[in-house]
C-alpha cells in the first residue's frame, strides 16, 4: 500500500469540514457536491473489499429515487449482493475520517478484515444518467487506481445492470456473459420463449406505456426493445429528453402520490408502469372506466408472480418449498389471499432489501418485493438443476410447464430487484393466464390504510420485535397500541422509528379509510405522548 501516493491524491479528493455521513441501505446519499471524497474513498474501500474476497466487486453512482441535484454511491458485493453489514462499517468510518487519519483507518481495515495486499484487485463501475455523476465516478476510479487496482468502466448502467455484471464476473460466466449485451440477450430470449407460449391471438398484440422518471431506464429500455418486439410493444415516457429526474413522476412519485406521473396521458384501462431513477423498482396503474386511478404496488405484483411459480410446480408435480417474503408494511389482504386462497407461505422481515433477500434465500423458490416496488424471486441451484432436467424429462403438458419454469427464471436478474427484468416477468405473466389489468387488480381488494410521521426527541426511545410488528419500549405504548386496535375492524396498526431522523413512523390499516385515518390518528397520539413527542401535537386526519 503506497501510502504517500494516497495521501497525495486524497488532497486532490479533500472532505468538507464537519461533514458526517452514514452508509445505510442505499449505501451513501447526498447533495452531489459533498461527494468528492467518498467517492474516491470508496474507491480505495472497493479494492480492498476485492482483495479480500479475491472477486470482483461493484460500485454504483448513483441516488436511485433522489431529486437531479443529489447522487451517492453503493459498493456491490461478489454475488451481486448488498455489501457485508461489517464492510458497511468500514464504509463510514473511512468516508468521515479526517485527512490525518486516513492512513490509519486504510491500516485498521486491512488489518482487522485479514486483506492480503499482494492479492489482485477488479472493480467494475456504473453511473446513472445525473449531470454529477461522470465527474464523482471518476473520483471512483481514483481510489481503484491509486490502491493499484484494476477496473472496467461500465458507464451508463441501471443499478440492477451493475448487480448482474458483479454476479456473471464471479461466476464464470455461468449466470450469464458480463456485458450489457448479454444482459439484454438473457432476459430477452427468456421472455420471447415463454410469450410464444401465450394463446392469445394476433390482434392482442400487448402494449404499455412505461414511465421512465426521465432517468437511466428510459436509455436502457430503448436500446432493449427491439431484442423483445416481437412480444411487448413499450411506449416510453419521461426519457429524460425534457424534464428532471424523479421530478412530478417516477415509481416513488406515483407510489406515494397515488396518481399518475406527470407527461403521460392514459385512456381508460390501459396498462401503465412507473420505473424510479435508477430502474431497480417498478410499480403499475391505470384509470378504470370512470377515471379512477387504481396503483398496483410491490404487494400485488409479490402476489401475481408467486401464485403463478405455485401453479407451474402443482402442474409440473413439484413439491418444492416456496416462500413469500413481505415487511410490516404489506396491506394486510395480500397477506391473506397468499395464505388462504394461494396457500403460500408468507414469511415477515424487518424494514430493508437485505433483510428480504437474506430470508427469501432460505427458500428452495423465494419471492420478495416491498410495497414500493422493489423486489426479484430468487431460485436455489438445486432448483435450477431439478427444473433443467424435468424440462428435458416430463411429458408434454408437464414438460412444457418445467420449460416455463426455465424461462422465469432466466427473466429474473436474481443479483437484486429490477424494474426492466419484473416488467418483463408480468408482462410474460399477464399474456399466458390472459389477464387484463383489471383482473389482475382484482385478485384482492387493499385494506384502506394510512401512514403517518410524529416528531420525536430521540428515535431511540423506541425499540421493536416480531419484525418490527410491536414496540418493546417505551413501556406501556404496544399496550396502548393494542387497545386501540381492538376499536376497530380488520385493523392493525405498528410504529417503527425512522432510520435516519428522529421522526417515528405509524402505520394503521382497517375495514375503511375513515377507520384506518382514525386508528392512525390515535396512535400518533400515544406515541407523542409516550414517546417524548415534539412541536405540534399530531392533527385529525384530513381527508
Amino acid at each position: 500500500m503506497d501510502l504517500g501516493a494516497i495521501t497525495k491524491y486524497s488532497a486532490l479528493h479533500a472532505k468538507p469540514n464537519g461533514l458526517i455521513l452514514q452508509y445505510g441501505t442505499a449505501g451513501f446519499r447526498t447533495k452531489a457536491e459533498h461527494l468528492d471524497h467518498v467517492m474516491f474513498r470508496m474507491g480505495l474501500l472497493a479494492v480492498l473489499r476485492s482483495k479480500q474476497t479475491k472477486s470482483t466487486i461493484g460500485v454504483m453512482v448513483t441516488a436511485s429515487h433522489n431529486p437531479e441535484e443529489d447522487n451517492g454511491v453503493k459498493l456491490v458485493d461478489p454475488l451481486g449482493e448488498m455489501l457485508a453489514p461489517s464492510w458497511e462499517e468500514h464504509a463510514t468510518c473511512l468516508a468521515n475520517a479526517e485527512e490525518q487519519d486516513m492512513q490509519r483507518v486504510l491500516i485498521d481495515i486491512s488489518e482487522k478484515e485479514a486483506v492480503n495486499l499482494q492479492q489482485d484487485a477488479f472493480v467494475v463501475i456504473g453511473r446513472d444518467t445525473r449531470p454529477s455523476s461522470e465527474k464523482l465516478s471518476q473520483s471512483v476510479i481514483d481510489g481503484v487506481t491509486v490502491l493499484g487496482g484494476q477496473f472496467h468502466d461500465y458507464g451508463l448502467l441501471t443499478t440492477p445492470q451493475l448487480h448482474y455484471m458483479v454476479y456473471c464476473r464471479n461466476t464464470g460466466g455461468r449466470y450469464g456473459k458480463a456485458t450489457i449485451e448479454g444482459y439484454y440477450q438473457k432476459l430477452s430470449k427468456a421472455f420471447v420463449e415463454l410469450t410464444k407460449q401465450a394463446s392469445c391471438s394476433g390482434d392482442e398484440y400487448r402494449s404499455l406505456k412505461v414511465d421512465c422518471a426521465n432517468g437511466i431506464g428510459a436509455l436502457k429500455l430503448r436500446e432493449m426493445e427491439h431484442y423483445f418486439s416481437q412480444g411487448l410493444s413499450v411506449q416510453l415516457f419521461n426519457d429524460g429528453s425534457k424534464g428532471k429526474l424523479n421530478h412530478l413522476c417516477g415509481a416513488d412519485f406515483v407510489k406515494s402520490h397515488q396518481k399518475p406521473p406527470q407527461g403521460m396521458e392514459i385512456k381508460s384501462n390501459e396498462r401503465c408502469c412507473s420505473f424510479d431513477g435508477d430502474a431497480d423498482r417498478i410499480v403499475y396503474y391505470y384509470h378504470d372506466a370512470d377515471g379512477h386511478f387504481h396503483l398496483i404496488d410491490g404487494d400485488k405484483i409479490a402476489t401475481l408472480i408467486s401464485s403463478f411459480l405455485k401453479e407451474l410446480l402443482v402442474e409440473i408435480g413439484e413439491s418444492l418449498n416456496i416462500g413469500v417474503v413481505q415487511t410490516a408494511y404489506a396491506n394486510g389482504s395480500s397477506t391473506r389471499y397468499l395464505e388462504e386462497v394461494m396457500k403460500v407461505p408468507v414469511y415477515c422481515t424487518k424494514t430493508g432489501v437485505k433483510h428480504l433477500h437474506h430470508k427469501a434465500q432460505e427458500f428452495d423458490i423465494g419471492v420478495y418485493f416491498e410495497a414500493n416496488g422493489h423486489g426479484t424471486a430468487l431460485f436455489s441451484t438445486a432448483v435450477e438443476m431439478k427444473i433443467k432436467q424435468s424440462a428435458e424429462q416430463l411429458e408434454d403438458k408437464k414438460r412444457k410447464a418445467a420449460k416455463m419454469l426455465e424461462n422465469i427464471i432466466d427473466l429474473f436478474n436474481q443479483a437484486a430487484g429490477d424494474a426492466i427484468s419484473d416488467m418483463l416477468v408480468i408482462e410474460a405473466i399477464l399474456a399466458l393466464k390472459g389477464l387484463t389489468v383489471q383482473q389482475w387488480d382484482a385478485l384482492y381488494t387493499d385494506l384502506p390504510n394510512r401512514q403517518l410521521k410524529v416528531q420525536v426527541a430521540d428515535r431511540r426511545v423506541i425499540s421493536t420485535t416480531n419484525a418490527e410488528r410491536q414496540a418493546v419500549t417505551p413501556p406501556g405504548l404496544q399496550e396502548a397500541i393494542n387497545d386501540l386496535v381492538k376499536k376497530y375492524k380488520l385493523s392493525r396498526a405498528f410504529v417503527r422509528p425512522s432510520g435516519t431522523e428522529d421522526v417515528v413512523r405509524v402505520y394503521a390499516e382497517a375495514d375503511s379509510q375513515e377507520s384506518a385515518d382514525h386508528l392512525a390518528h390515535e396512535v400518533s397520539l400515544a406515541v407523542f405522548q409516550l414517546a417524548g413527542g415534539i412541536g405540534e401535537r399530531p392533527q385529525p386526519v384530513t381527508p
